[in-house]
């Protein structure tokens, strides 16, 4: 389907928006922030939905929206106190989460226009230079990010980079999942396993400490399915600290390798959510913030817990971490990752 426009920004540019279908699957895609604003797959009934959280207006994504569906960079999740060395050299980020730098500032690849390189009806392919300096990183990184359904209720994201200076790269995308349809409610019902035995505890700013910790005997334990209700409310401090779950889970199997990270369920409308990836690791995310300020296109407002995020990404803070797999991208290095969501029924 051809490109069609979905608004003008508020610096007068135009964005378009970019309709992927195959089978039963049908996906939407803007130039602003390389954002997915609408997932639509049918119930076990064969009824469609959409099961991704958006707005109804560009303006929206511009001022308001809280990274839905947005491809995050140049760092996704958390820099400590907006700052990193590398080589020797300290670099300062903006600070927009205090004390912290998230998903590299402010201005991040969320909050960017993008280039449309390819587009048609099963794939667009969105490219953009972000500039040396920009939000306080080094190096002209070259970045693209490619959306493509291979065969029916697959939804396939491959993210490539290459720089010209040393620098650090995390590169996520940013949906929120409602299996029951946009605008339903909460999700704290929908079950859910990741595919992880550690997850990375953080201090009270949501910085991880660097150590992994078995989810064993904890909240933390999706290695067998559980509705995300079960435990949200534990007494633990770290579901205190993030308002619930906002962690980071180290996936098994080898980086670089696509594999099982994730699976959600939900039983209402039995829509299924495979999430697969290369990436190392997976911030599972229930929407906490989400505080009944925003009204998406179903007409009906966001409350904390109407979306579950399954970001899979290098580990936050790795920059600051050398326990942690780097996430350094040199000169020369191609940057590489896929994440494929799989839907089906049950």
């Amino acid at each position: 389907m051809p490109a069609a426009a979905f608004g003008t920004t508020a610096d007068g540019r135009s964005v378009s928006r970019h309709t992927l279908s195959r089978g039963r699957l049908r996906v939407v895609v803007i130039d602003y922030g390389a954002a997915v604003t609408a997932i639509e797959v049918p119930d076990r009934a064969g009824h469609p939905a959409n099961v991704v959280l958006g707005l109804e207006t560009l303006a929206g994504y511009e001022t308001v929206s809280p990274s839905f569906g947005a491809t995050v960079g140049r760092y996704a999740n958390r820099i400590a106190g907006g700052r990193f060395s590398l080589d020797g050299h300290t670099y300062r980020l903006p600070v927009n989460e205090p004390p912290n730098t998230l998903h590299g500032g402010p201005e991040n690849f969320g909050k960017r226009l993008w280039r449309a390189e390819l587009s048609d009806a099963a794939r667009v392919v969105l490219s953009r230079r972000s500039p040396d300096g920009e939000e306080g990183f080094p190096g002209n990184l070259d970045v693209r990010v490619s959306y493509s359904l291979p065969e029916d209720g697959v939804l396939r994201i491959d993210y490539a980079a290459v720089t010209d200076r040393p620098t650090v790269l995390n590169l996520t995308n940013h949906s929120y999942f409602n299996l029951a349809g946009e605008g339903a409610g909460s999700v704290l019902g929908h079950v859910v396993q990741v595919e992880a035995d550690t997850f990375a505890p953080t201090d009270a700013t949501q910085i991880p400490t660097g150590a992994l910790l078995p989810v064993a005997g904890t909240p933390f334990d999706f290695r067998t399915p559980r509705a995300l209700e079960a435990r949200i409310r534990a007494g633990d401090p770290q579901l205190a600290y993030a308002k619930g779950y906002d962690h980071t889970f180290a996936l098994r199997g080898p980086a670089g390798t696509l594999r099982p990270a994730a699976s959600c369920v939900d039983p209402g409308s039995g829509r299924r959510l495979d999430v697969w990836t290369t990436q190392p690791a997976l911030q599972l995310y229930s929407g906490n913030n989400l505080d009944g300020r925003l009204i998406g296109p179903s007409r009906r407002i966001y409350r904390s817990g109407d979306g579950v995020c399954f970001e899979t990404q290098a580990f936050p803070d790795a920059p600051n971490r050398p326990s942690f797999p780097s996430a350094v991208l040199r000169p020369g290095e191609t940057f590489a990752a896929a994440t494929e969501f799989r839907f089906s029924v049950v």
